[in-house]
């Protein structure tokens, strides 16, 4: 007789949800999480933060109300750290009381520590006090989720040259930043720091950036960036970071050096298994701190599930809780249906990304014809009112049997407005649904109208003309 019918090691949202839904089959339920770090990284140092941060940006600049009131209008002329970080506090402290207060209502037992295999049933949980405490469980769920990756060719100093966890301990706003790495989280800070009105330089070893959005998406934040005065330097490597008094000099491989008070290097996350003992488990991961698992979320030994970042792409909160809910119930033989609807993506940069299903250039590599049809926000009445001229949504369209192939929304709300889209695709429906829908008006809803008239039209045409 083990402890628990289920322990969870980690927090996140990947974890607390496993660990939720375990505890609604009335199942015996533990977390084991670090005293400081309830919530994980998601709420301490990752999603909630960042967002929370972006969101202070915005009010406080004023950025995205500058088509109406001029490009020199601001809601607060000196902006401080302190004024950005009091908003983030606030949030995380009330996100940490709700984390506690559902695993807590919900009967799952808080195991405050870290914790280590001894064994394929069995961990040790340090509670950092010298203490150690032995817990047993029929099925362990790894919800560690990952930490920035540190190269050893840059010396960081969580000061003036940070990754983006270091974010929130910077004392000042800085004049000039250098971003090491163009993916989602080094884009969302360039963009952030940005309106700030830092002068920023990206440089990313790729030739373009988040290759797995739309092209067409990516041009038009380019240009919004640039707009913000963003360099970038794509085709270069940040070979290593020199720290001076008054700030950093990155070199690049190239041979240029570029001065700025900080240095963010973004270079993708690390998994947290390194002090998990994984070996006593049988377990083994990647160089990258990954752990393999199958459809079930299952690791190669059956009765451990790995849920969230920790098992790599797509590592998203969104999906982590997903992954979390249905490792749980497959664990405890609870029917639970694995949707076969492409799940979104969300980019909070300044302005957002957001998109769902499958690219232009994916369809056309694989000779899936498509129509596009489109809806620009300068064309919507709420796009004027918004003060938001650059937005766009796009839907890609099966000429065949005019389903979804996917929908790709740039600009304000953008990460909200997809889900009208995935709702759709989620229910088999057609573009004439959209054609035929009411929406309210004005909205930026409206969009999907716009561009589903755009579509059919277009349908139409080729129709006509093919007699």
């Amino acid at each position: 007789m083990h402890d628990y019918d289920l322990l969870v090691i980690g927090s996140g949202p990947g974890g607390q949800k496993a660990a939720i839904a375990a505890a609604k089959l009335d199942r015996r339920v533990a977390v084991v999480e670090r005293p400081a770090m309830l919530g994980g990284v998601c709420v301490n140092t990752g999603t909630i933060p960042s967002k929370t941060l972006r969101e202070a940006i915005l009010y406080l600049t004023g950025v995205d109300q500058r088509e109406i009131y001029g490009q020199s209008y601001q809601v607060k002329d000196e902006i401080t750290i302190a004024d950005l970080t009091a908003r983030t506090t606030h949030v995380v402290t009330r996100e940490n009381d709700v984390v506690r207060s559902q695993l807590t209502r919900n009967r799952v037992a808080i195991i405050p520590g870290t914790a280590k295999f001894t064994g394929p049933h069995e961990v040790e949980v340090d509670d950092g006090g010298g203490r150690l405490r032995r817990v047993t469980a029929d099925n362990i769920v790894i919800a560690t989720g990952t930490r920035p990756a540190r190269p050893d060719s840059v010396a960081f100093d969580d000061k003036t040259i940070i990754d983006s966890d270091g974010i929130i301990h910077l004392e000042r706003v800085p004049r000039s930043m250098v971003v090491a790495g163009a993916g989602v989280i080094g884009i969302e800070y360039a963009s952030m720091f940005a309106a700030l009105g830092t002068k920023v330089t990206v440089v990313e070893r790729r030739d373009r950036m988040l290759e797995f959005c739309d092209e067409e998406v990516v041009e038009a934040l380019k240009f919004h960036l640039r707009d913000l005065a963003v360099t970038f330097r794509f085709g270069e490597t940040v070979a290593s970071v020199e720290s001076h008094p008054e700030g950093a000099i990155a070199l690049l491989r190239s041979g240029k050096k570029i001065p700025a008070d900080t240095v963010l290097y973004s270079a993708g996350r690390q998994g947290m298994t390194g002090e998990l003992g994984l070996d006593a488990a049988g377990l083994a991961a990647d160089d990258r701190g990954r752990i393999p698992v199958d459809e079930f979320f299952r690791t190669q030994v059956p009765h451990i599930y790995a849920v969230g970042d920790v098992i790599g792409f797509p590592a998203l909160a969104a999906t982590s809780m997903e992954q979390g809910r249905l490792a749980a119930h497959h664990a405890f033989g609870e029917p639970a249906r694995a949707t076969d609807v492409p799940q979104p993506i969300g980019i909070y940069s300044i302005p957002e990304i957001s998109f769902v299903g499958r690219t232009e250039d994916q369809l056309t590599e694989a000779c899936v014809p498509f129509e596009v049809g489109v809806s620009r926000y300068r064309e919507l009445a709420r796009g004027q009112i918004v003060g938001d001229s650059y937005g766009v949504l796009k839907l890609l369209v099966s000429p065949e049997n005019r389903k979804l192939l996917g929908v790709h929304v740039f600009g304000t709300g953008a990460t909200e407005l997809v889900h009208i889209g995935q709702a759709v695709m989620g229910c088999g429906g057609t573009i004439d649904y959209l054609v035929d829908a009411v929406f309210n008006y004005p909205t930026l809803a409206e969009s999907y109208k716009v561009a589903a008239l755009d579509a059919t039209n277009k349908m139409r045409a080729v129709t006509r003309m093919s007699g």
